[in-house]
């Protein structure tokens, strides 16, 4: 009987150690889970993971009726209808239930659409100022953006460039602009926890050696690999690496062929490594002064220093892969840019396609300082995004393709204000 009573006891104590065991085996699959997610995002350089952080500010603040601004547009709202047809073009491929924010407020698409319209065609019927002004007000809600550490908004310009190039490479044109490589994948960190909702997908690549998921090269590693044309086709060649470098910083450009053919590249893609300005680091080093720097200022730097290219233009990470297309240029929200009518800003914080309104600076011709520039004010519509462009407090603005555009961009750093409208909801 004693050893019966004992062999249940035993048996029991085994019963209850495989539960432990297999409690224990599901917990430590549960652990693994997480930690293969960690590892991986932490391999993968993710270093804006999310975080336990308070509510940010909305990025958008109502304007009161008293606040708002003098609605006068610089360039008598040439060329504003062909923008909006863009942004509108954008609102009805989207689902018409997709929202979009203006601080705490929310519109679906079918309302943009609707602002958008109503706008245009009241611009059709040649307004007065005044007339226009009134509009807005009776008939517009208008949203101002908080800016940056000053409450103002920083303005930069960016345009499509045309450069010589060859469809072959030569001694004449030894440059590469890269269509997306081959061995380049995205991950979509949300797919493994719900902890990574919303944030952008990582550029990876797999180590062949060990065999492990490692970030895409840097700058610096895809210059520095022979072989890279095998991952990634040559879309043309340049005679310029200078060039290349501000094809890249402008995100899409014409290339002049020598039977006289116009190649159009667009934007591709991204390695996905930090954006770092090499005029930052210009300045940082005491080698262009803050107050004459310029993408011709750049440009120039570099022509003189070549022994030093190296060293300035791999100080930023980030390298852009292109394709060949026609039209464009095309924005982040794949459409037809209009000059000195659509802007970049973060779209992560304002809304995609939205009708906005701008106070800044521009030129009135080629050459004129920066510090001559007259006030200028825009309608404009928010259609594309920028490596660059984070933040309330930042706004790009595209200048076109003319010499007028190249020289804007180059120097334009104006301080502002961001507004944007959206027809109120009771109308």
């Amino acid at each position: 009987m004693k050893r019966l009573e004992q062999k249940s006891v035993r048996f029991c104590m085994h019963r209850e150690k495989k539960q432990i065991y297999k409690k224990r085996k599901t917990l430590y699959h549960g652990l693994l889970y997480l930690v293969l997610i960690l590892i991986l995002a932490g391999t993968l350089g993710c270093g804006d993971r999310k975080k336990v952080e308070p509510p940010r500010e909305n990025p958008l603040v109502k304007v009161a009726e008293s606040d708002l601004p003098d609605f006068t547009d610089t360039l008598f709202l040439q060329d504003l209808g062909a923008a909006i047809d863009q942004s509108l073009v954008y609102f009805k491929r989207v689902p018409a239930t997709r929202t979009y924010e203006y601080g705490n407020d929310v519109y679906n698409a079918s309302h943009m659409i609707s602002s958008l319209e109503t706008f245009k065609a009241f611009l059709e019927t040649r307004p007065s100022a005044k007339d226009l002004n009134r509009f807005i007000r009776e008939t517009y809600t208008v949203y101002k953006s908080i800016g940056g550490a000053n409450k103002d908004v920083l303005f930069t310009g960016y345009f499509e460039p045309t450069y010589p190039g060859s469809r072959t490479p030569g001694p004449g044109y030894p440059w590469p602009v890269y269509a997306m490589p081959d061995d380049l994948f995205q991950i979509d960190l949300s797919a493994f926890s719900d902890a990574y909702k919303g944030h952008k997908r990582l550029m990876a690549r797999v180590d062949s050696k060990s065999r492990r998921v490692r970030p895409y090269y840097t700058r610096e590693q895809i210059n520095n690999q022979l072989d890279f044309a095998q991952k990634a086709r040559p879309v043309v060649w340049l005679a310029n690496r200078i060039d290349r470098f501000f094809l890249e910083i402008q995100g899409s450009g014409r290339v002049s062929l020598a039977d006289g053919e116009i190649a159009r590249l667009h934007y591709a893609g991204v390695n996905g490594r930090k954006y770092s300005a090499v005029g930052k680091y210009l300045i940082d080093k005491n080698e262009v002064p803050k107050e004459k720097m310029s993408m011709q200022a750049i440009r120039e730097w570099l022509s003189t220093h070549p022994d030093r290219m190296d060293e300035v233009l791999f100080t930023n990470d980030s390298f852009v892969f292109f394709k060949e297309g026609k039209g464009g240029p095309f924005g982040c929200i794949n459409v037809t840019v209009t000059p000195v009518r659509s802007i970049a800003t973060d779209t992560k914080l304002f809304p995609k396609g939205g009708l906005a309104f701008i106070q800044t600076a521009l030129p009135a011709g080629i050459g004129q300082p920066k510090e001559a520039w007259p006030r200028a004010s825009l309608f404009v519509l928010n259609q594309d995004t920028g490596g660059a462009i984070k933040g309330p407090g930042r706004v790009d603005l595209f200048c076109g393709a003319d010499d007028w555009a190249d020289y804007t961009a180059g120097h334009m750093v104006a301080r502002g204000q961001l507004y944007f409208l959206v027809l109120t909801l009771n109308n």
